[in-house]
């Protein structure tokens, strides 16, 4: 599994259920269509190294600071 890959599970297990079953519809579509629905641009790459870096150390947000950051986006 990759890294970037590792970081979305992770990210995703912190969501409710029905968000989780969403995302997994995708991921199971996309496995089976063998393509890439989303092309990442170099500057989004680069924009996620900070975040990869974060992963590789196991720093991932709390649940607090996760609810903090849905708030501010009224979710």
């Amino acid at each position: 599994m990759t890294t970037l890959f590792d970081l979305a599970i992770e990210t995703a297990r912190l969501l409710p259920p029905e968000k989780q079953d969403e995302i997994a519809r995708l991921v199971l579509e996309m496995a089976e269509e063998g393509e890439s629905l989303f092309l990442l641009s170099p500057d989004d790459i680069e924009g996620l190294r900070p975040s990869l870096e974060q992963v590789k150390k196991r720093e991932f947000a709390d649940e607090s600071e996760v609810r903090t950051i849905w708030s501010k986006h009224g979710l």
